[in-house]
C-alpha cells in the first residue's frame, strides 16, 4: 500500500482528487471494536496505555478508509502532571479538582516536561508512526489555552461559564497568569508531539465560541496565536477549530493557523465571504446528518464539496465529533461518498 498523502497536500493548499476526509471522534463509542476494548479498561487507562491508544487510533483507518488518523487521547491529559486530579464520570464528563480560582491555587500548579510527565502519549505516537508508515498521516492535538482554562477554572463542564467569565472580567491579572501558564504547557506538549512524529496538529478551542468578538481577541485569540507562532517552522500543518465560532471567522483567520476548521452552523460558502478564497478550510457536515437516508445524505455531502471548491483547498470533516448513536456502516458510507463524489 502506498502512503496516502492527500490530507497533507490539502493542508499545504493543494486541491486534491479526491478531497481528503477524516472525522473528529472517528475513534470512539459508535464502533463495536472500540467498545470491546473499552469494556476492559476505563477511558483514562486507555489514554495512558500506548498499545491500547494506538489500537483505537488505528481502528477507523482500517475499518473506514479515512485519509488521516488522529491520536486517541484527551485534551485534558496535560492537566494531571500540572498538579490536578482528573477523573471521568459516566454521564457527567470530566471532574477537575481542585478548580483554579485564586492565586494560591494557581501557585500550586507547575509546568510540565512531556518526556517525563506524559511519556505514554509520546510512546503512542511512536507506535503509530511505525504502524502508519505506509498508510496515512497522524494528527496530534491539544486543547487551546482558553478551552483548557475553562475546564480548569470551572472544575469540569458547564453551561453558564460564570466562573471563567467572572475571573476574566473581575480579576484580569489572575486570568492572564492562568492563560500564560496553560499556553506554555500547550506549546511544550505540542512540540513534544511533533518531536515524537505527528505530521499535523489540531488546536481545539471548544469553548471560545461563548465569547463576544471583543473578548475573544484578548481571552482566546492572543494565546492561540502564541501557540501557533511557536510551532511555525516545525514543518507540520496547524489547524485551528473554534466550535460555535461563526461570528469570529475574520479574527480566527488572524490566528496563524494554516487550516481553519468550521463547525456546521456556518456553511462554507458564507464562511468564505468572510475569510476570502485564499484559505484552506476543514469541515463541516453536521454529525446528525449521518442519520439521513443515503440519497439525502449524498445531496448534503455534494453541497459541501461544491462549496469547498471556492476555497484554496478543502479537507472534509464533520462540524463536530461522530455521535455514539451513528451506525458505523453509515460513517463508512459517508466516507465512500465523499471520495467518490469529489473525484
Amino acid at each position: 500500500m502506498a502512503f496516502n498523502d492527500i490530507f497533507l497536500r490539502a493542508c499545504r493548499g493543494e486541491k486534491t482528487s479526491p478531497i481528503p476526509v477524516w472525522f473528529m471522534r472517528q475513534a470512539g463509542r459508535y464502533l463495536p471494536e472500540y467498545q470491546e476494548i473499552r469494556g476492559k479498561a476505563d477511558f483514562l487507562t486507555m489514554c495512558k496505555t500506548p498499545e491500547l491508544a494506538a489500537e483505537v487510533t488505528l481502528q477507523p483507518v482500517e475499518l473506514l478508509g479515512v485519509d488521516a488518523a488522529i491520536l486517541f487521547s484527551d485534551i485534558l491529559i496535560p492537566l494531571e502532571p500540572m498538579g490536578i486530579n482528573l477523573s471521568f464520570k459516566e454521564g457527567k464528563g470530566p471532574i477537575i479538582e481542585p478548580s483554579v480560582r485564586s492565586e494560591r491555587e494557581l501557585k500550586a500548579l507547575k509546568k510540565i516536561e512531556p518526556e517525563r510527565d506524559v511519556p505514554f502519549v509520546l510512546e503512542t505516537i511512536r507506535i503509530l508512526r511505525r504502524e502508519l508508515s505506509d498508510k496515512v498521516p497522524l494528527i496530534g492535538f491539544a486543547g487551546a489555552p482558553f478551552t483548557l482554562a475553562t475546564y480548569l477554572i470551572e472544575g469540569g463542564t458547564t453551561k453558564s461559564f460564570v466562573n471563567i467569565k467572572e475571573m476574566l472580567f473581575s480579576a484580569p491579572g489572575l486570568f492572564r497568569k492562568v492563560l500564560d501558564l496553560i499556553t506554555e504547557v500547550t506549546i511544550s506538549y505540542l512540540s513534544a508531539q511533533i518531536d515524537a512524529g505527528v505530521q499535523a496538529i489540531q488546536l481545539f478551542d471548544t469553548w471560545a465560541g461563548i465569547l463576544t468578538r471583543h473578548d475573544f481577541k484578548d481571552a482566546a485569540l492572543t494565546y492561540a496565536r502564541r501557540v501557533f507562532n511557536s510551532l511555525k517552522g516545525r514543518g507540520v500543518p496547524l489547524i485551528y477549530f473554534v466550535f460555535n465560532g461563526g461570528h469570529l471567522l475574520d479574527l480566527i483567520r488572524q490566528s496563524g493557523a494554516d487550516v481553519i476548521g468550521l463547525d456546521w452552523r456556518t456553511d462554507i460558502e458564507t464562511a468564505l465571504k468572510v475569510l476570502g478564497p485564499d484559505v484552506i478550510i476543514q469541515g463541516n457536515l453536521d454529525p446528525c446528518l449521518l442519520f439521513l437516508d443515503e440519497e439525502r445524505l449524498r445531496d448534503r455531502i455534494l453541497e459541501i464539496i461544491y462549496q469547498g471548491y471556492g476555497a484554496k483547498a478543502h479537507v472534509f470533516n464533520l462540524g463536530h465529533g461522530v455521535l455514539p448513536q451513528i451506525p458505523p456502516e453509515k460513517v463508512r458510507l459517508a466516507i465512500e461518498m465523499i471520495h467518490d463524489l469529489s473525484r
